[in-house]
């Protein structure tokens, strides 16, 4: 995976503020109130120190790629126990059980058998973990994710899960794709959730929205953006 470039503790706290005045911004012009959009900041390749700034700085959530990655940093962070980790990287069958044991959320479900492994590896102390369902908007074999018609008997299953809380849907549109096709698989998917929440009265997540679309998502109803380079930089190549 590529290395990470470090950025001092006040060029932190200062993307901090540029990205929570952007989400301010973005839920004005879309006549939503700011407070109902949460930043889920994306730390995956960046070390545990960056994330103890993006703490310090008032930030609670965030999100991992990798499992092992990720649980060294929950360790080496685990005084800082209000923080709420969420998997958000494509989920191997192998990794569910560190991944159920070490995350709160995970945004990346896509089939039944992960349905089945999380469940039942799920700890009980640790109360249901919230799931949300990825959906692949555009068809893209790159990536993983299941069709708007597929959404339905995977939100059924997950539903009925003791140890699992659906909570809603993610997505990562294509940004190769025209102004006017990501404008249209952003409203496919506001309208998908809307239809979910008709199902399943206690969904309240849609994770859309990254770095270069954080106003289109807000704008078609994000209720969580995922936020990685405008926060942390770029990865290095």
């Amino acid at each position: 995976m590529p290395r990470s470039t470090e950025l001092s503790s006040s060029a932190l706290h200062a993307h901090f503020a540029t990205v929570m005045q952007q989400i301010q911004d973005a839920a004005k012009a879309a006549n939503r109130d700011p407070d109902s959009i949460a930043l889920l900041a994306v730390s995956k390749t960046k070390p545990a120190s960056a994330i103890a700034e993006l703490y310090r700085a008032g930030q609670r959530q965030f999100g991992e790629n990798y499992v092992q990655e990720a649980i060294e940093k929950i360790q080496e962070l685990q005084a800082h126990d209000d923080i709420v980790w969420h998997f958000i990287g494509p989920l191997q069958s192998n990794k569910t059980k560190d991944v159920a044991e070490h995350f709160a959320w995970v945004h990346s479900i896509d089939r039944e058998k992960l349905v089945r492994r999380l469940a039942n590896q799920r700890p009980k102390t640790l109360g249901p973990l919230n799931v949300l369902i990825q959906v692949n908007i555009d068809d893209e074999a790159s990536k993983a994710g299941v069709n708007l018609t597929e959404i339905p008997e995977l939100a059924a299953s997950i539903a009925s899960a003791e140890q699992l809380k659906l909570r809603g849907i993610m997505a990562i549109p294509n940004p190769d794709a025209s102004a006017e096709q990501q404008k249209q698989s952003f409203a496919e998917l506001q309208k998908a959730y809307k239809e979910l929440q008709e199902q399943h009265p206690d969904v309240d997540t849609l994770s859309l929205g990254m770095s270069n679309d954080l106003q289109l998502a807000i704008a078609h109803g994000s209720t969580m953006v995922r936020i990685g380079t405008a926060l942390f930089g770029a990865r290095e190549k």
